[in-house]
């Protein structure tokens, strides 16, 4: 499932169009927080995306380099047969390939969605409570995963171009015919060679794979968070507080769900960000054998499942799988922590 703009404004465009348009019939918007705190929130978000990526980094190389490599050339197909080829390869750095640029798109795009939802579910929540005038009332199970939707797609949108080169730069190895030499040179060289629209290639399954991936991460961890907070089964929960473990377990959970619905999704888009690149690497190209070509999402499918069979829609899950349920347990956790360390009192289920 998300390429960079920091700026607030993007932050906010999640409910700002809906706000004015309801002010402008005579009903005040919500209140907007502190410069102060938003500056915190984007750092605890910036923080908790980049730390989770780092660790799980060996993994999420593995899980691209299956998506995308080429049928004729198969090298291998376990994820511990897989970490042991690429550590045999290219050592230690190339487990670690891409990592940089990874973490320079995902502390922003983290921020950016973090803060997002946080504004998005207090503007919806607002919204919800003067349509039912009832000001107790509370975020339901859809009205999160609609702010975590919106969140998604506003900083995978902002990030995207960068998601597209980490992605090349990941399964380049030494071998390729031609190097990117880093992150702005891969940006530069797929402006000029193939375009400004090259920079979105498979951008419209990213949107819709957003809308259950992160839409259901944050509605089924928040949910937990509170069925939990609210039932208090086996003690778990002290003075409406979960402990540390607690919140991984959630956040893991949330991590599953999501990872497993929209995967078919994440694997078109990464094959179809392939598409064009001249002198590809040899993962994709199959070392002078045919390289697959798309003309669009549906085609993409269509052809992976007639060469491939159905199976090859969840090419690398089980890596992924590995390595989502620790990340976003990270992410979440670390969002939260880090904003407690800062002093905001806005936390995500406020």
């Amino acid at each position: 499932m998300a390429s960079q703009d920091t700026d607030e404004k993007i932050s906010e465009s999640a409910v700002s169009t809906t706000i004015t348009n309801i002010a402008g019939k005579g009903v005040k918007p919500a209140p907007t927080p502190a410069l102060l705190s938003i500056c915190k929130s984007l750092v605890a978000g910036g923080v908790a995306g980049g730390v989770s990526r780092t660790a799980v980094a060996p993994l999420e190389r593995l899980k691209i380099l299956l998506q995308v490599q080429n049928r004729h050339s198969i090298k291998y197909n376990g994820t511990i047969q897989g970490l042991k080829y690429i550590w045999k390869t290219e050592g230690f750095r190339g487990m670690f390939k891409g990592n940089g640029t990874n973490c320079a798109r995902i502390v922003p795009n983290s921020a950016v969605k973090f803060f997002s939802y946080e504004q998005a579910s207090k503007g919806i929540l607002w919204l919800h409570q003067r349509q039912t005038g009832n000001e107790e009332a509370q975020l339901t199970p859809l009205l999160r995963l609609g702010a975590g939707a919106c969140a998604g797609i506003i900083a995978m949108s902002a990030t995207y171009p960068m998601d597209l080169v980490r992605g090349r730069l990941t399964v380049q190895t030494e071998g390729s015919p031609r190097q990117y030499r880093g992150m702005f040179h891969a940006l530069s060289t797929v402006f000029r060679e193939e375009g400004p629209r090259a920079l979105y290639k498979g951008w419209l399954p990213s949107v819709i794979g957003v809308i259950p991936y992160v839409g259901l991460n944050f509605s089924v961890y928040e949910s937990l968070k509170d069925w939990l907070i609210r039932s208090k089964p086996l003690g778990i929960a002290q003075d409406s507080e979960l402990s540390v473990t607690t919140r991984l377990a959630c956040g893991a959970a949330a991590g599953t769900v999501g990872q497993t619905v929209a995967y078919p999704l994440d694997v078109i888009r990464r094959r179809m960000q392939m598409v064009g690149w001249k002198d590809a690497s040899s993962v994709v190209a199959g070392e002078g054998k045919s390289k697959a070509e798309y003309t669009g999402m549906v085609d993409a499918f269509k052809k992976t499942v007639q060469y491939e069979g159905f199976g090859a829609l969840y090419k690398g899950l089980v890596p992924n799988s590995v390595k989502v349920v620790p990340s976003i347990a990270i992410a979440f956790v670390t969002y939260e922590m880090v904003k407690d360390i800062l002093g905001v009192e806005m936390r995500i289920s406020d």
